[in-house]
């Protein structure tokens, strides 16, 4: 018979080091979001966008012209903090 052990806090460790690896991966593709990549990173609609946190002073945005531009760091970061900030009903 064959006992096999497994340390279930060094594989949760390793399962974690591994999503961070791939999540920079796809971090390190943009450099800053636009308004359809915003949409479809959050699966929400623009006018859901600009009725929860569009005009919250802390949501980097920058407008160059006509369109609207996000730093991807700096916008994954607060919308993580954002939706940490809301309420379960």
């Amino acid at each position: 018979m064959i006992d096999v052990k497994i340390n279930e806090a060094e594989v949760k460790q390793l399962c974690r080091e591994k999503i961070s690896e791939h999540i920079k991966e796809v971090d390190a593709e943009y450099v800053f979001w636009d308004a359809k990549e915003l949409r479809r990173r959050t699966c929400m609609s623009w006018n859901f966008i600009q009725e929860q946190f569009f005009f919250d002073k802390r949501f980097p945005k920058r407008k160059i012209g006509n369109k609207w531009y996000f730093p991807a760091r700096q916008t994954r970061e607060f919308l993580e903090r954002w939706l940490d900030e809301q309420t379960s009903i």
